[in-house]
């Protein structure tokens, strides 16, 4: 009953139920900028305080909810390795009725899109990652702060399969055949020899119609050419230096795995990317990826970024650009 009773708590935080029913005390929060890192209840019922505020109807729909245990990552300083873990992609759905993070209500229903880890100690989480898509939210108001995006634009759907959520399975599983190929997958990424796309052997381990997913400002593609149009290219062009940091999450759940990291990413931003010009500064990015397998494939990809956090750190403020669009604009140099 462990899976099912954390989606409902879950579940419950966004009717208005207290944190400490289902936190640590001294649980950590680590969120989307400008949320970014917070620690202890109080901070965690503040987030979820001006959610509501700001969607007072609201209502969480979840399209994956997978549950595993830790597959460890060297790489990483804190190990988390055989920690229970539950994953979510999720959009919380209702009438945008007060401004969200400067972001201004349209009074029209809106999906806010979040992209969830949560680490559990005897029932309880401990630590959440929770990467919600302000960028998309922006774009569902008319308020656009960036160049279009190469991908497509528009609402995340869940599976193919449309089986994201069971909560049927109950028992983390100990079958790790979907996170296996999602780690070869990603070593063959770091095969790539500065040069040639295709040193990097992607077609042995994606389907030929998979659907990436990826965070807004990039947008989704489909098949091996879209996804290197649209995202690789552009990427390895601005960041060919780009290297994995370390996952804080790798779980399995039959056709499912996640991947985490804070930051996932690090890289220095050589060439354009999003519009911006190369800065030659040093960035980490917040990602995590979901994954579906299909005869031991990946069939869909869903990517959350932290967008604006990777974009404030190459010295763009994604949130400046918006209050001057809204007609405040900075009056003087900093």
């Amino acid at each position: 009953m462990l899976k099912k009773n954390v989606r409902t708590n879950l579940h419950d935080l966004t009717e208005g139920m207290d944190a400490k029913e289902c936190y640590h005390p001294n649980a950590q929060w680590w969120g989307s900028h400008p949320f970014n890192e917070l620690q202890g209840i109080d901070s965690i019922n503040g987030v979820w305080k001006s959610i509501r505020e700001a969607l007072p109807d609201l209502e969480r729909r979840d399209s994956i909810f997978v549950m595993g245990k830790n597959v460890p990552d060297d790489r990483v300083a804190f190990s988390m390795a055989g920690n229970l873990m539950v994953a979510s992609l999720s959009h919380y759905q209702g009438t945008f009725r007060k401004p969200l993070c400067g972001i201004p209500a349209n009074h029209k229903v809106v999906n806010l899109r979040s992209c969830e880890v949560h680490r559990l100690v005897e029932g309880k989480i401990s630590h959440s990652y929770v990467l919600v898509d302000f960028l998309d939210l922006m774009n569902q108001v008319g308020l656009w702060p960036l160049v279009p995006s190469l991908g497509s634009e528009g609402l995340w759907p869940g599976p193919a399969t449309s089986d994201g959520v069971r909560d049927d399975l109950e028992s983390p599983s100990e079958d790790n055949k979907s996170i296996e190929v999602v780690l070869q997958m990603h070593h063959a990424l770091h095969q790539f020899d500065g040069i040639n796309i295709e040193s990097m052997p992607m077609d042995e381990y994606w389907t030929p119609n998979f659907q990436y997913y990826a965070a807004s400002g990039i947008g989704t593609s489909r098949g091996l050419t879209g996804f290197r149009c649209h995202h690789q290219i552009p990427f390895l062009n601005a960041f060919p230096d780009r290297k994995g940091s370390g996952h804080y999450i790798r779980i399995s759940e039959g056709n499912f795995a996640v991947t985490g990291g804070w930051p996932s990413v690090e890289a220095t931003h050589k060439g354009e990317w999003l519009g911006l010009p190369g800065t030659g500064k040093t960035i980490g990015m917040r990602v995590m990826d979901f994954y579906r397998l299909e005869d031991g494939k990946i069939a869909e990809n869903w990517v959350p970024i932290d967008i604006i956090h990777a974009l404030k750190q190459m010295g763009f403020d994604v949130f400046a650009r918006l209050k001057h669009i809204l007609g405040d604009p900075e009056t003087n140099i900093r």
